[in-house]
């Protein structure tokens, strides 16, 4: 889903945050390759960028992304893999963090909902662009997608289990939860109100309110 120009140009400040996110790819020209795609797969789409706009903000030539992708579809991949290898540990993290019921519950919520504003950029692009995959990549990105869901599931389960929580729909809450958390990178703006921090809280907040007995 692009967005307006201007809200990239603010967010181009955040390329330490970029960096972050694929600090484990290397060599670096495949790192600024990744950063570059994200950067305008956020502005233009997925459809409406060339391999030539990926090359130029990466600095080079217009045929360099293939030397290290085979095709643009390759790289919004790689992308996708790594983006929901990260928001999956980010959960799995959280989850595991406690025992605590309600504070396993607050934690995964936060954690998640702050990665994904935090993480706008990326996480735009692996949540709105994913149909653009090929039917192979989407059935590996779709597996993590599962995983993820099934991560809530089990942080519910326990809460009802434990007398915790009281939740009519299992399924249907995790997909409310987590939905939610995804949305802030769609709508999150650095220069806005709220900080990742202070979404993540206000979401935990809610969460707690929803699961309540």
């Amino acid at each position: 889903m692009p967005v307006h120009s201007a809200n990239i140009e603010r967010d181009e400040s955040l390329e330490a945050d970029l960096e972050a996110i694929w600090a484990e790819i290397e060599p670096p020209v495949v790192r600024r390759l990744m950063i570059a795609a994200v950067q305008e797969f956020a502005i233009h789409g997925y459809h409406g960028t060339t391999t030539r706009d990926i090359a130029s903000r990466a600095g080079l030539s217009p045929a360099g992304v293939y030397v290290h992708f085979k095709s643009k579809e390759q790289l919004l991949y790689r992308i996708s893999l790594v983006g929901h290898q990260r928001s999956l540990e980010v959960l799995a993290e959280a989850a595991a963090s406690t025992t605590d019921p309600l504070a396993r519950l607050r934690a995964v919520v936060s954690d998640f909902s702050s990665w994904h504003a935090r993480y706008h950029m990326p996480a735009k692009v692996i949540n709105y662009e994913i149909g653009a995959l090929s039917e192979e990549h989407f059935l590996e990105i779709g597996a993590l997608r599962r995983r993820i869901d099934a991560a809530m599931r089990v942080t519910l389960d326990d809460g009802i289990e434990q007398g915790a929580f009281v939740i009519p729909d299992v399924g249907g809450m995790a997909l409310a939860l987590l939905s939610l958390a995804i949305d802030a990178a769609r709508w999150y703006r650095p220069a806005g109100q709220r900080t990742p921090a202070e979404i993540g809280t206000l979401f935990a907040d809610l969460a707690e309110r929803m699961v309540r007995p």
